[in-house]
């Protein structure tokens, strides 16, 4: 009898993506990505472009903050970007009609919120309605808003993740496309256990674009048409 000990996954690398699906093959998608900070889910995106695994074109990258790294990001990626510093607008509603000129301006389809720090308004979200997506730092519907990876370690979860979902006027309560758990580890700080999630955010978003996509696109008169 073989008495040598099972392999077992460790921790760290014990992570689940549900549902786990391939990218799948879709008519080319024309993105616009909105980001505030470093930009590493745009770069993401990209990449997945790149690779031929993701059929999309990024038409822009509009930010708020001028000093956010995804400008840079966009740059080296030559991907068109504007600026539209939020603290310029008098409200969110002002703020947010600027930001769909520029997406029809550049022909966008799909909204997608990469780390973008605002709050949007029924301007936005009832110009582009069912095809703005946003990444959530969480096991949505846990620890919604800001700071989620504070409130999951604070609330001593074993679990925690990320997850990509529709965007509706209610902060980070649209139906949820895919989730990523990652195993909280018992020395885990915020910054540690957010790296951790962040690499699920770059493999999960991609596949939630995908999805979502091919799924609309299953649904429209013109598929239906053809059935």
């Amino acid at each position: 009898m073989d008495t040598s000990p099972i392999a077992t996954p460790s921790l760290e690398s014990a992570v689940i993506i549900s549902p786990n699906v391939p990218l799948v093959s879709i008519a080319p998608l024309r993105l616009g990505v909105l980001a505030s900070g470093n930009g590493s889910n745009l770069e993401a995106i990209a990449q997945s472009i790149l690779h031929h695994q993701l059929p999309a074109q990024i038409q822009v990258l509009v930010y708020n903050n001028p000093n956010a790294f995804a400008a840079a990001r966009a740059d080296r990626l030559s991907i068109p970007k504007v600026l539209l510093n939020h603290r310029d607008f008098a409200t969110r509603e002002a703020l947010d009609t600027a930001i769909v000129a520029t997406l029809h301006q550049h022909q966008v389809e799909w909204v997608i919120m990469a780390g973008w720090m605002r709050i949007v308004t029924p301007v936005l979200i009832n110009a582009f309605p069912n095809q703005i997506l946003n990444i959530h730092p969480s096991l949505l519907p846990s620890f919604p808003g800001i700071r989620a990876v504070e409130q999951a370690l604070a609330a001593g979860v074993k679990i925690a993740g990320c997850t990509v979902h529709r965007v509706i006027t209610a902060v980070d309560s649209g139906s949820i496309i895919i989730q990523a758990a990652v195993p909280v580890l018992p020395n885990d700080v915020p910054e540690t256990l957010s790296q951790r999630i962040q690499v699920q955010e770059h493999i999960i978003f991609p596949r939630a674009i995908a999805l979502v996509a091919a799924e609309a696109t299953k649904h429209s008169p013109s598929s239906q048409a053809h059935c």
